[in-house]
Order: C-alpha cells, then structure tokens, then sequence
C-alpha cells in the first residue's frame, strides 16, 4: 500500500476538556486529532498517549494495537452515523420527500460538527485489514440502503422522478452518487463561515430533493 501526504488539519483540545474525559473517550479523542494532523502510519502510540496525557500502559488496557484503536474510531463513529440516519429517517413520517430531508439533513449536520471524526474515517479506512473494514462496510451499506429505500419509495409514489440511466433507474448507483456529495463536505467546510451549519444541511438536503426530481 502506497504511503499517503494527509492534509494538515489544525484540532487542538484544550486541556481542561482532555482531564475530563474518561480515559478511553480521552484516547480515542487524541487518536483522531492525531490521525488528522498527521495521517495514521506515521503516528505512534506514544504520540497518542501524550496528546491526552497518559501513558503507553493506559492504551493496553482497552486495545491491543494501534490498528484495533483506529478499528475502534472508525467502527464507533460509523455506527452512530448509521444510527442517526435510520432515527431520522424513522422519525419523519410516511412521506419520502421528508424522509429524504431527513436523512440528509442529519448526514450533513453529522458531517459538518464532527469533521475531524469523518475525515479519519474516510481517509485512513485503508490501512486496515480486511475483515475490519468490511465490518465499516456492512454499516455503509446500511445506510446506502436507506437512501434506496427512500427512493423506491418516492418512485413508487409518484413523488420523485430520478435520473436514468438509458431506460433504467439504478436506485444504488444514485443512492452512492449523492451520499457521496453529503460525505465530502466535511472536506472543505469550516465552523465559524457565512453558512451556519443548519443552513449548510438544509440546502444539501434540497439539492437532493431536485436531484431526485422531487414534487413540491
């Protein structure tokens, strides 16, 4: 596997908030700050320790490695990614637009408040081994499957009229096109601009909507 330059990204924990933390939550806090900064294969496990003031022996108590840490990270990030998703979708009604809206509202929020957390997760996934990452998959597919169903079931309404691909609609391959605009956007947005983070996922989550040819 080819060795990669991450892009620096500055998220500095006060420490205050860091002797506040129980020390597995204090761990996997500094794991992700550190795998941002500096990308994974060349952070050590004693860089981690000092970034939340503990020692090497505190890590092995909750992980055998600094692969099952990373494993860890993303797998726990992950699955409450995909339970957000599937509360929204649930807690929207019977209508799809608004399921729709739902879910993109709470994957771009999600995405925007914890970019450090999204970042890790989508850049450094390929330096685990096999069976971890196809754990993380399973939930990515969880949640591409919501998107389908929604879909399906706004084609079926009447409410929606997707893209096609020639005479055929590929409920997956839109589902992928568009979770995959609503991931990105941790990559270039910054707390702090003209856009509030509210108004960031609710124009995502109409840009969906035209996307899939929504009626009003």
């Amino acid at each position: 596997m080819s060795k990669r330059k991450p892009a620096r990204l500055a998220v500095a924990v006060p420490a205050t908030e860091r002797e506040q933390r129980p020390p597995i939550e204090a761990i996997r806090a500094a794991a992700f700050q550190q795998f941002a900064e500096r990308g994974y294969p060349v952070v050590t496990v004693r860089d981690i320790m000092k970034a939340c003031g503990l020692t090497q022996g505190a890590l092995y108590n909750h992980f055998k490695s600094k692969d099952e840490l990373l494993h860890d990270i993303i797998a726990s990030t992950q699955s409450e990614l995909e339970r957000v998703c599937q509360q929204a979708m649930a807690g929207a009604g019977d209508d799809p637009r608004l399921k729709l809206a739902a879910v993109v509202r709470a994957y771009v929020m999600r995405h925007c408040r914890l970019r450090v957390e999204a970042l890790v997760a989508n850049r450094e996934i390929g330096w685990l081994d096999a069976a971890r990452v196809a754990d993380i998959r399973r939930s990515r597919r969880a949640i591409r499957d919501v998107v389908v169903a929604i879909l399906l079931q706004g084609v079926e309404s009447g409410v929606f009229n997707p893209p096609r691909i020639g005479d055929r609609l590929d409920f997956k391959a839109i589902a992928m096109a568009l979770l995959d605009q609503w991931t990105h956007v941790s990559m270039w947005y910054g707390p702090g601009g003209e856009i509030a983070e509210e108004e960031m996922a609710g124009l995502y989550a109409d840009m969906a909507l035209r996307a899939v040819g929504a009626k009003p």
